[in-house]
């Protein structure tokens, strides 16, 4: 379990634009990337966006972490907030495992029309 203050400053240094660093720290401790939920949670944009190149850049060299948050990815398919539920499509589709496919098809039926789209499309690709 990742303490607050260790989360807090990871994703503050996402905010920052430190990507390449909290990728280093999340090649040496697994415990980390929990935080991915986290970061896709957190109200600022470049956090946001910042876990999404984060997966793209990790999930290359080593996909087993991700496929391993699905279901943690998946339930912010449930986010009150559509931008939210929209990442986390986006997410599972980066991911690209067959393990996403339930969760995404069970989010067909969002009820915001842009994030059917990012659904339906992730869907198509995996």
């Amino acid at each position: 379990m990742v303490s607050d203050e260790l989360r807090v400053m990871v994703l503050d240094h996402m905010e920052k634009g430190y990507l390449e660093n909290i990728i280093d720290m999340l090649r040496h401790d697994g415990s980390l990337y929990p935080l991915v939920i986290d970061m896709m949670r957190d109200e600022r944009m470049r956090v946001r966006l910042g876990a999404t190149a984060l997966v793209e850049e990790m999930v290359r060299n080593d996909p087993a972490p991700f496929i391993r948050l699905i279901p943690s990815i998946a339930g912010l398919l449930q986010d009150a907030n559509p931008v939210v539920r929209g990442d986390a499509a986006n997410l599972l589709e980066i991911i690209g495992h067959t393990d996403a496919l339930p969760f995404l098809r069970k989010a067909l039926d969002d009820k915001d029309q842009h994030v059917r789209e990012i659904v339906e499309e992730a869907v198509r690709n995996i």
